[in-house]
C-alpha cells in the first residue's frame, strides 16, 4: 500500500460539482492499493499515517503527533500511485482491482477514525477534483513494503 501524505492547512475534495468533503489543518492522504495488500498492510499504513510525527512544536521541530495537533485526514483513492511508466502510456496492473481495493481503503479510514480522526473521503472510482493548501510544504511518500 502506498500513501502520499501531505500536510495542509485544508482541503477538499469535490464530486459532481459539490464538496463532498473538507478539513482544516491535517493531512491530505493519497492511498493507493496494490494487488497483493492485506488488511495487514491497510492496518501498518494507517498506524503509521496516525502517528506520522510532522507538525512542529514550540521550537518549530516536526516533534508533534498529529492527534497531539488536532490534526484532520482526507483520504483520497488513487490508484494511480502504482502506475508502472516505464512507457509513455501508463499501465496500472499493480493497482489492486476494485473488489480488493474498496475494503481496504475503508478499513484504513475506519482504522483512522477508530483512533479518534475526523477523516472526510472522496468516493472510489470517482472523478474527483481535489484542492489543498500546502503547509510547509511537508510531503510524506509511505510504502508498506519499506515500513
Amino acid at each position: 500500500m502506498r500513501a502520499v501524505v501531505t500536510r495542509v492547512r485544508s482541503a477538499s475534495v469535490e464530486i459532481g460539482g459539490e464538496v463532498r468533503a473538507s478539513i482544516g489543518k491535517g493531512f491530505l492522504v493519497l492511498l493507493g492499493v496494490h494487488v497483493e495488500d492485506t488488511e495487514a498492510e491497510a492496518r501498518k499504513i494507517a498506524d503509521k499515517i496516525c502517528g506520522l510525527r510532522v507538525f512542529e512544536d514550540e521550537s518549530g521541530k516536526m516533534n508533534v503527533a498529529p492527534a497531539d495537533a488536532g490534526a484532520e485526514l482526507l483520504i483520497i483513492s488513487q490508484f494511480t500511485l502504482y502506475a508502472d511508466a516505464k512507457s509513455r502510456r501508463p499501465g496500472f496492473t499493480k493497482a489492486a482491482r476494485p473488489e480488493t481495493a474498496v475494503p481496504l481503503y475503508e478499513l484504513v479510514i475506519a482504522e483512522c477514525r477508530q483512533r479518534g480522526f475526523a477523516v472526510g473521503t472522496g468516493e472510489f472510482g470517482a472523478e474527483m477534483l481535489v484542492e489543498s493548501v500546502n503547509d510547509g510544504p511537508v510531503t510524506i511518500i509511505l510504502d508498506t513494503k519499506e515500513l
